[in-house]
């Protein structure tokens, strides 16, 4: 395991330490008990993050992406680029598939594995033709009948001269427009950092499932704290007031489910996370599934007219 996270020093030198006694080839008890003793601090440790520690994780290089949600979950992905429009967006990834034998549409920020893919893909900032390519994929679900099934991972959207100049804002009022006009279920998956309405354009679902260490804000920690305190060195103070994380924002109704993450988060058991993604998204698209179009249109609409009100799951606003 490589790319420790500042806080996960002492974890570090005990996995170093263990791999040297296995290279040497002798005192292998002895570096099995270090490797047993890691454990147990990562699992201690991970139990009590904070929230600017949860939004370190949200962002690790290393965390599975759509990329690997799609090869996990998906048969049959037959991706389809552009937005009819402008051009494709490398940022924005989304076509048809397989899950569990239905077909479905499955679209999503696409942020690359190494440097090079990560500029190809522009860190999973899209552009107004990736936002424009998600609502023709959302038209093509809603044509054919297809359930929705979004990934987001994302800083923000980008914030370029040219994206402004091409509709940016517009761009992602009418995808999140076209999420709350579906006549089909959609899901939506905040995979890692869900950001600005960068992430709402993807995001405004039936039900909105949130990795255990994801954050999901409107704003990044570093931009609240340079709003608020004109320095971004007090990001962990604003990621705390936010309230950002999973727990907190399925108390607060933003959120409809939380699918936990292996002992020291995604990045460390692929396989894991993604079977556990697999069995959340199967339950959420089998209860969705005998809901007639106007009933989803219906429960998609309480649902975010609800979120901040007192007395409607958590107060009514008068």
């Amino acid at each position: 395991m490589s790319d420790y996270l500042p806080f996960e020093k002492a974890i570090e030198a005990l996995d170093q330490s263990a791999a040297n006694l296995r290279r040497t080839g002798e005192r292998l008890d002895e570096a099995a008990q270090l490797e047993e003793r890691a454990q147990r601090q990562l699992g201690f440790l991970y139990s009590k993050l904070t929230p600017w520690q949860r939004a370190m994780v949200a962002r690790h290089p290393a965390r599975p992406h759509i990329n690997h949600y799609i090869d996990g979950l998906f048969t049959d992905f037959m991706p389809l680029g552009g937005d009819r429009a402008f051009s494709d967006d490398p940022a924005m990834t989304g076509g048809l598939a397989s899950f569990q034998g239905r077909p479905v549409v499955v679209l999503g920020h696409a942020k690359g594995d190494d440097t090079a893919s990560r500029l190809k893909h522009n860190f999973g900032m899209a552009k107004p033709e990736g936002y424009r390519k998600a609502i023709r994929l959302m038209d093509l679900a809603d044509k054919f009948g297809l359930p929705v099934i979004t990934l987001v991972d994302t800083p923000g959207a980008f914030p370029g001269m040219d994206a402004e100049e091409r509709g940016q804002a517009e761009a992602i009022a009418r995808s999140t427009e076209r999420c709350l006009s579906l006549g089909v279920p959609i899901v939506a998956i905040i995979a890692g950092e869900g950001g600005s309405g960068g992430a709402v354009a993807l995001a405004a679902a039936n039900r909105v499932l949130m990795l255990e260490h994801s954050i999901y804000s409107v704003i990044s920690p570093e931009g609240c704290a340079s709003i608020l305190w004109r320095s971004a060195a007090r990001a962990a103070d604003a990621a705390e007031a936010m309230k950002i994380t999973a727990g907190e924002l399925l108390s607060l109704g933003v959120i409809d489910r939380i699918v936990y993450e292996p002992a020291g988060g995604a990045h460390r058991d692929y396989a894991t996370m993604i079977k556990r993604v697999g069995v959340a998204l199967s339950a959420e698209l089998a209860a969705l599934g005998a809901l007639s179009a106007a009933a989803l249109r219906t429960e998609r609409r309480t649902k975010y007219l609800q979120i901040g009100r007192f007395g409607a799951g958590i107060g009514d606003h008068h």
